[in-house]
C-alpha cells in the first residue's frame, strides 16, 4: 500500500489558509486513490476528502467549499488546500491510500498510517 508522509501543518488564525502535502512512496501513484483524514482529540478519525485514480474528488460536508484536494502525479504528492479555517478544524491530518477506489472510512484502509500533521486554529 505504500508509505505516506504528511506535511504543512501549523498554526493559523481563523479565516486563514494552510496547504497540506501528502508525499507517497512505493506506489503507482496515478493508479491510487488518496484519502485525507483528520482526528481531533477525543474524536474518531474521519475522512474529509478523497481523490480516486480517475481524479474524481469527494469532500465531507463540513469542509466542502473551503478545502480543495489536488494531485501532482509527477511529484507523487497530493495537496489539501484549506481556506477559511474554522475553530472546528484543528486536528491531526493524515493521508493514506489502499488502491484505486476511495473507501468509506478509516477502518477499511489496511496500510500503515503516517505520523500526520497537526493543525491548530486560533480565534
Amino acid at each position: 500500500q505504500g508509505q505516506f508522509v504528511e506535511s504543512g501543518g501549523g498554526l493559523a488564525q481563523a479565516g486563514e489558509s494552510l496547504t497540506l502535502s501528502c508525499a507517497g512512496s512505493g506506489l503507482i501513484w496515478e493508479h491510487m486513490a488518496i484519502g485525507w483524514f483528520r482526528q481531533a482529540p477525543g474524536k474518531e478519525r474521519e475522512v474529509i476528502s478523497c481523490i480516486n485514480d480517475s481524479g474524481a474528488i469527494t469532500y465531507e460536508d463540513s469542509v466542502k467549499g473551503r478545502f480543495t484536494t489536488s494531485r501532482d502525479v509527477a511529484k507523487k504528492t497530493v495537496y489539501l488546500k484549506m481556506n477559511n479555517l474554522k475553530p472546528e478544524d484543528p486536528a491531526v491530518y493524515y493521508c493514506i491510500s489502499d488502491g484505486p477506489v476511495c473507501l468509506p472510512g478509516p477502518k477499511y484502509y489496511r496500510g500503515t498510517w503516517g505520523p500526520g500533521t497537526q493543525i491548530t486554529v486560533s480565534s
